[in-house]
């Protein structure tokens, strides 16, 4: 099974919507990536293999997973809140996100049938690596809620084949890094469909200043929702501008899929505050033309890296935060980076053949930049 890695996608020089000369408001962080946000590190393994016919067991596979850590490979629990816009979908571990107001470990994204191995896999590598704060008073006691969460690639991948196994959960998450996030067709996108063109990953971000302290916001989605229809770009509505390289293999207006976001901020926010942030996600989504479809999972999880060590089982613990009243700017960057996020996943991925042979054609870039330039939503250099 060919696993295509991190290294190989950079020498390939994908561009992504900025080398497009797609505006974009707001600030972006150096990598323009989730990684902007000291600590978050991010890891993919990737499964294209097999051709043809489905063979349930056999293939063809075009799926994956894709890691996250919020500090990296450490035990130090980030303050974190989700937030689903529409509930066709699953993210594991949010009950106790919700109650608790922590996300404990990494969070990992995958296909809809493979978020149970992810889950286990993830327990298990957690317990191995000793990435957990031991019990007080019973320092053998060990329990974990994994947050995992899964958008379907059934159109594209032997799903049922179950091909996602613990080696390839425990791959992404030793082999996440800082640094430039891979996008497209990789991890957990790696066969997923976004406004009826290929999808997967994106990642943006964006930083803003607030009481004289820089505070960055990244974003991370797996986008495989959205109909042609509505996909707007830059402010521009392209459904009847590129309303053809439609998939054959499914009703041209039945409006499937799911997207899931991940947002990171170092800015010292608490768990409400977080849920505030997680709800300006759609607003992003919106910008690119999803609206959270009856059969969609729009699902969104946001943590913050700041207040290490508030997470502690014992002792008085203090922590920092901004007031409500400072906290829009944030919003609006929430908002901004999503958007960028998906529109980069559509630029980045690439056309795919998939089981049966389903085609789900790329964005055509050509394209998307003539009918852009003739609304003046093109800068002339690189943006």
């Amino acid at each position: 099974m060919k696993k295509r890695s991190d290294t190989d996608i950079e020498q390939s020089g994908e561009p992504r919507a900025r080398d497009l000369g797609i505006l974009f408001a707001g600030t972006t962080g150096p990598l323009n990536a989730i990684t902007d946000v000291a600590g978050v590190t991010v890891g993919h393994t990737t499964l294209i293999s097999g051709g043809g016919k489905l063979k349930v067991g056999s293939g063809p596979v075009r799926t994956g997973v894709t890691a996250i850590h919020p500090r990296g490979k450490v035990c130090d629990p980030v303050f974190a809140a989700w937030y689903a816009l529409n509930g066709n979908g699953e993210m594991t571990g949010t009950t106790w996100v919700e109650e608790s107001g922590f996300l404990e470990g990494p969070v990992l994204i995958t296909n809809t049938h493979s978020a149970g191995v992810t889950r286990d896999a993830t327990i298990e590598w957690q317990f191995a690596n000793s990435l957990f704060d031991p019990l007080p008073d019973n320092p053998d006691v060990f329990w974990s809620l994994p947050v995992v969460g899964e958008t379907y690639d059934g159109n594209l991948n032997d799903i049922n084949g179950f091909h996602v196994t613990k080696k390839h959960v425990f791959d992404a998450l030793e082999s996440a890094t800082a640094g430039r996030v891979s996008e497209g067709n990789v991890g957990g996108g790696t066969g997923m469909i976004c406004h009826q063109f290929k999808g997967g990953i994106g990642t943006a971000s964006r930083q803003v200043t607030i009481s004289d302290r820089a505070c960055t916001v990244g974003v991370l989605v797996q986008a495989n929702h959205g109909s042609r229809a509505t996909l707007t770009i830059a402010g521009v509505p392209l459904g009847e501008k590129l309303s053809d390289l439609m998939p054959k293999f499914r009703p041209l207006d039945r409006d499937t899929g799911s997207i899931i976001v991940i947002v990171a901020t170092d800015a010292p926010l608490l768990p409400h505050q977080l849920k505030r942030i997680a709800k300006r996600v759609p607003i992003g989504i919106s910008r690119v033309g999803g609206y959270g479809a009856n059969s969609s999972g729009d699902i969104f999880l946001a943590f913050s890296t700041a207040n290490s060590g508030a997470g502690a089982r014992k002792g008085m613990v203090k922590t920092e935060m901004l007031p409500n009243d400072a906290i829009s700017p944030l919003f609006l960057a929430t908002a901004e980076a999503t958007e960028e996020a998906i529109v980069n996943a559509l630029v980045a991925a690439k056309t795919m053949v998939g089981i049966n042979g389903n085609t789900v054609h790329a964005l055509p870039q050509d394209r998307l930049i003539e009918i852009l330039k003739a609304e003046n939503r093109i800068c002339s250099s690189r943006c």
